[in-house]
């Protein structure tokens, strides 16, 4: 069993670490992931072994909160937004608090040293006690204000489990302590007349170091946690579409309820500039959806009874009344939101090693500063010296940066991607599609529309809207979908549907019928000669190209004469061969893989530039084209539909989706591409690329500002150069390097997409080829064999722009062109040749 749980207390990654080792321990769980940013702990289980209190158990007795995360807050939407606020407003009032009572107190402390007066009754050694006492009384306030360190740090020391919040604690408690010391040593020495004791105290109270050291690091998680907030911008975006309300018939009556109160089957209302509540399907009316927010389509689409509408889109006109489908968590949207938290959540394998750095860090840290200040003390140094050593390594020692490296570059890169309908289920998916060096396209659905197109319409002795007419009447009765394809452009034509009796549907060929009291047919060539009918060359030759151009030629005939040829074929996507050109500039070898044949492959293959092409592929053959290219060291990324490909996609080191974020889709990939676009598998990759390239700049600053400033800290520049570092500095610098490492993930916001080729709506499409070429049949006499029929085909061909074909059967000649000559020429021709001309239509 899979379980959320939400976890309180934690403040940086050796808090995360302890946590996930403390639940690992628990006998039953197999998985744990914590999410520090989240606050939020993930968990497999056997559930015969384990349970979640056991598990909130564990948590809580390594020192810190836990509940079963049980939906509400992502129901809610907004939920989670006043409890941020209120957290960054009261970190604001503390900076205030601080910020006040340390300027007066900086001013105590070190104002002499800028020239400025002291007020008397703190001024001279007579009174030096009173300036120490002072000094203390300023530094309380900023204490108690930030207490959450000592009590959170303290309590992690307590279960062995130390934390930044630890450093933190021990570094300023621990200058707060010698601060009080020297104030009871000032007390005494004044008392006992010793002026040189007490002017030696007065300089070594370190108040201001303790009062400096919260202030600071208050101040660096405040720009950090503001940073962060950043990073679920995607997230508060998308449960910002969902609407709060819906407009629910109850009992014959429209009522309002809230959203999470909608449930399957029940009937909602959506009117025109309103969001849709629920996934669900129309049940009465119509509407424009814009659907930009979920499937990335820029235009409006027109919806009708029985289609399908998807909550969140936002009706544009219209008014429709719709049957919930799935609401709640099982809606596209909520589905959307828990795939970008949980690859926020989850762990890429880079991150490991922070996580294992992290975990024994501040241990580690405290050896080292408790080594220095021995170090120091055995040199001969004084004891305010050694102190201020180790102070300084324990303040400048921040596991945050390490612990934020990785974590926030990937909820980043996961937002952009959502923001850019790219789904990545998982961390570990974002991190492996960086290294990706072969992608395999799967044809159907991916590189092509996915339906069939008329791409070319071609007749023969008939006006083409005659074509088109006859084309619409027969094919409108059929449900195959070229014949779909056919009755979509013939109605896009608006030609007229004549009427049609004796429809009969033959499998495998075609159908045929009477229309307006002429028999017709339409369907593959096979029907045609089943019934008959001679192609003649020309129409012979206009399939044939059609059929190497890897289109389907269907043929249309009337009173047993081929009236027309239409061409259908599964167009390209008008982003496909940029999308290839594309991923070949990123150095990517793509392979187009189909099942169909082999002259249809190569035919889209050379449309796309693609060399690498497997055709008549098998579904279950797929995955083997898959482990082939992995068994030649490509990492391999499959891109398909989700469904027939799912082996395949299983089997690549990435799985790629396309497909409007279906159930099947988003269950069986790694990354879904929620526009259907190919050209957005591109800035998957790209994407991919540079979040890991970020994440290795955040761990290389956060080691290697680690690995120079903790030796300063404890003072190897001091002996040769007399350079030290004040613990001032050190927590200024400390928190300096979190905000950075935040900042810097940042910068994936404005990660650009890579810009599509301009396409006009009217242009989506391939738009078919009419031939509108005249046409004219003569009645020729005198023919006797195949010789006559050469003559009087060369005989009008010697006529200019004239094609001609000539059947002996009918005795009839059929004419083709642009322009043709006058009856009297074409007569004069045949007449020449030896014929006679008995008829011309």
């Amino acid at each position: 069993m899979k379980q959320r749980f939400r976890v309180g207390g934690m403040s940086c990654a050796a808090c995360s670490a302890h946590v996930e080792k403390s639940v690992a321990a628990v006998p039953g769980v197999r998985e744990v992931q914590v999410n520090l940013l989240a606050g939020s702990m993930v968990v497999q289980y056997d559930e015969g072994a384990c349970d979640a209190r056991k598990i909130i158990q564990a948590v809580e007795s390594g020192g810190y909160t836990a509940a079963v995360d049980d939906g509400k807050q992502q129901a809610a939407g907004r939920a989670k937004g006043p409890q941020e606020d209120g957290e960054l407003r009261e970190m604001k009032t503390r900076i205030i608090v601080s910020a006040v009572f340390l300027i007066i107190l900086m001013y105590f402390s070190m104002g002499p040293m800028f020239g400025l007066p002291l007020p008397g009754f703190v001024s001279g050694t007579e009174h030096a006690f009173a300036l120490a006492l002072v000094q203390l009384l300023l530094t309380l306030p900023i204490c108690i204000v930030n207490r959450k360190y000592y009590i959170n740090g303290f309590k992690t020391i307590w279960h062995r489990a130390p934390t930044m919040d630890a450093l933190i604690a021990v570094g300023s408690g621990a200058a707060l302590v010698y601060g009080i010391y020297a104030l009871f040593q000032i007390g005494y020495a004044g008392a006992a007349g010793n002026a040189e004791l007490v002017h030696s105290f007065v300089h070594d109270l370190y108040f201001e170091s303790a009062g400096m050291i919260l202030t600071l690091v208050t101040l660096g998680k405040y720009f950090e946690a503001r940073a962060k907030r950043k990073t679920g911008e995607a997230i508060a975006a998308l449960m910002d579409l969902r609407p709060q309300t819906a407009n629910v018939l109850r009992g014959g009556q429209e009522v309002s309820i809230p959203i999470e109160d909608v449930r399957v089957g029940d009937l909602v209302v959506v009117r025109g500039g309103q969001s849709v509540p629920v996934d669900g399907e129309i049940a009465e009316g119509n509407a424009f959806l814009d659907e930009s927010a979920i499937t990335g389509e820029s235009m409006p689409v027109e919806k009708h009874v029985g289609d399908t509408v998807i909550g969140a889109t936002v009706s544009k006109s219209g008014y429709f009344v719709m049957k919930a489908a799935r609401v709640g968590d099982d809606t596209t949207l909520s589905q959307i939101i828990r795939l970008v938290e949980e690859a926020g959540a989850s762990k890429a394998p880079i991150a490991k090693l922070a996580d294992k750095v992290a975990g024994v860090f501040v241990p580690v840290v405290m050896g080292i500063a408790l080594i220095t200040a021995i170090v120091w003390l055995l040199h001969g140094e004084t004891a305010s010296f050694a102190l201020t050593r180790a102070i300084a390594v324990l303040v400048i020692s921040c596991p945050c940066a390490l612990g934020l490296a990785t974590p926030v570059a990937i909820m980043v890169g996961t937002g952009v991607g959502a923001k850019n309908g790219v789904l990545f289920q998982s961390a570990e998916a974002l991190e492996n599609l960086h290294n990706v060096n072969s992608v395999i396209l799967d044809k159907t659905g991916t590189v092509t529309e996915g339906r069939p197109v008329v791409t070319d319409v071609k007749s023969f002795g008939v006006e083409p809207e005659d074509l088109l007419s006859l084309a619409l009447s027969i094919e409108s009765r059929s449900d195959h979908p070229l014949a779909d394809a056919i009755v979509r452009y013939a109605r896009g034509k608006n030609v007229r549907e004549r009427t049609v009796t004796d429809f009969e549907m033959i499998e495998g060929q075609g159908v045929r019928a009477t229309i307006d009291g002429v028999r017709c047919m339409a369907g593959n060539r096979r029907m045609l000669l089943a019934g008959g009918l001679a192609l003649s060359r020309s129409a012979q030759q206009a399939g044939e190209e059609f059929a190497a151009a890897g289109k389907t030629p269907l043929y249309f005939a009337a009173n047993r004469q081929v009236a027309g040829i239409f061409a259908v074929a599964d167009v390209l996507k008008p982003t496909s061969r940029a999308a290839v050109e594309a991923l070949q500039g990123l150095g990517i070898e793509v392979t187009l893989l189909t099942g169909d044949n082999k002259v249809t492959a190569q035919s889209i293959a050379e449309e796309l530039g693609i060399r690498d092409v497997a055709a008549e592929v098998l579904p279950q053959d797929k995955e083997r084209v898959v482990r082939e290219k992995q068994a030649k060291g490509r990492k391999v990324a499959m891109i398909g539909d989700g469904i027939n490909d799912a082996p395949a996609l299983a089997r690549a080191d990435v799985g790629i989706a396309i497909g409007a974020g279906t159930d099947v889709a988003i269950s069986s990939a790694d990354v879904v591409l929620m526009k259907s676009d190919l050209m957005d598998a591109v800035d998957a990759i790209r994407l991919s690329r540079q979040t890991m390239r970020n994440i290795r700049q955040n761990l290389f600053w956060a080691f290697f500002y680690n690995c120079i400033g903790i030796p300063i800290a404890a003072g190897v520049l001091w002996i040769p150069f007399g350079i030290g570092l004040s613990p001032m500095i050190g927590a200024a610098a400390m928190s300096l390097s979190s905000v950075c490492v935040v900042s810097n993930a940042l910068r994936l916001k404005f990660f650009q997409s890579t810009p599509k080729p301009a396409v006009k709506p009217e242009e989506k499409y391939v738009l078919p080829k009419e031939e509108t070429k005249m046409t004219k049949t003569i009645k020729v006499e005198g023919m006797m064999c195949e010789h006559c029929v050469a003559h009087v085909k060369k005989a009008l061909e010697a006529l200019p722009g004239v094609t001609a074909d000539v059947d002996l059967a009918s005795g009839k000649a059929t004419l083709t062109g642009d322009t043709l000559p006058d009856d009297a020429k074409l007569t004069e021709a045949v007449e020449q040749a030896g014929y006679k001309v008995v008829g011309m239509e």
